[in-house]
């Protein structure tokens, strides 16, 4: 039996991961620390552990085959959280060999980003979170020929999905679908790219089982889905069986809230990502797992909407997913 350590194991995407490697027949190690310990998954096993602390971290990670990088610091903490966690996480492989995974997302491309993106594709962030990520994985790809230490990192778009809340999706997007409302980001034609946590927790899982194939150090594009604001709204309203109403975000109102809110003012600052189209190229990742798993878009709304509770208007009925009942894939 195989071991995976998950760094936030009591977060979104930690705890799907946790779910997805439980499944496969893996031993899945939880670290966090203090009452998230208690949150769990049913199956995995709690260690508490600071991941600050770089001994306590490389202790948690012993005997590991797998670290999972999954800790998601607050978003406005980023300039002094990612750097030094990430450089704990080398640590802890480097003491105990294990592969280091990774969620990557597109900030690396900046706003030069476009439809069909791939692995290689220039790096060209203009903010502060997309120089952070570049460092990130140049930090690993760095390290990966002198130490030994594989890292492998799983580029997405946007996360949904799960039984955790504070994705796109519930904050805004769903926020009111109890009035039959539908709020899109950005312009409608535009396209976007999203990650459905169970597929692409699964994917990691695959991923995780061909390690050995790949380079010390590689990169792999998650495809998710590419929608525009109309295609995500008519998915919605076929799982919901009704019409929804059109919103659009109040970003100028957001920008001054984020005068005062830091936490809105590093949100806004990512807006050009609901304005520019784009979408992720998986063909690497195809080459190596066969066919990505990937629900029908309605029924991943379904799932997603059930699991949080988002329906709870006078018009609420079972969230259903227009006949798409089996898993289908790219």
């Amino acid at each position: 039996m195989q071991t995976i350590a998950i760094l936030g194991a009591a977060g979104r995407f930690g705890e799907a991961a946790a779910l997805a490697f439980l499944k496969a027949g893996w031993r899945v190690r939880g670290i966090a620390r203090g009452p998230k310990l208690k949150t769990l998954a049913a199956g995995v096993e709690p260690v508490e552990a600071d991941a600050y602390d770089r001994q306590s971290l490389i202790a948690a990670c012993k005997g590991a085959d797998v670290i999972l990088h999954a800790l998601n610091p607050a978003y406005d903490q980023w300039d002094t959280t990612v750097l030094p966690l990430a450089e704990n996480v080398l640590a802890a492989a480097q003491a105990t060999g294990a592969t280091v995974m990774i969620p990557g997302n597109v900030y690396n491309f900046g706003s030069a980003i476009a439809p069909g993106m791939k692995e290689d594709d220039p790096a060209n962030p203009d903010t502060q979170k997309g120089r952070l990520r570049v460092e990130m994985e140049a930090l690993f790809a760095n390290a990966a020929e002198p130490s030994g230490v594989r890292t492998i990192v799983i580029r997405a778009g946007d996360f949904f999905g799960g039984k955790r809340p504070e994705s796109w999706l519930d904050l805004m997007i769903l926020k009111d679908l109890g009035k039959d409302k539908f709020t899109w980001p950005g312009p409608r034609g535009t396209l976007h790219a999203f990650a459905y946590l169970p597929d692409l927790a699964e994917t990691f899982v695959q991923v995780a089982e061909k390690r050995a194939e790949l380079p010390p150090f590689e990169r792999l594009h998650f495809k998710g889905y590419a929608v525009t604001g109309s295609e995500m709204q008519a998915a919605t309203e076929q799982t919901l069986g009704r019409d929804l109403k059109q919103a659009g975000a109040p970003w100028m109102l957001l920008r001054l809230i984020g005068l005062f809110n830091p936490v809105l003012r590093e949100v806004a600052k990512m807006s050009y990502l609901w304005r520019v189209p784009h979408s992720l190229d998986n063909s690497r990742l195809e080459a190596l797992i066969g066919l990505e798993p990937h629900r029908p878009l309605a029924r991943a709304i379904g799932e997603a909407v059930t699991e949080l509770g988002l329906d709870s208007g006078a018009n609420a009925v079972p969230a259903r997913d227009g006949g798409a009942m089996e898993l289908s894939r790219h």
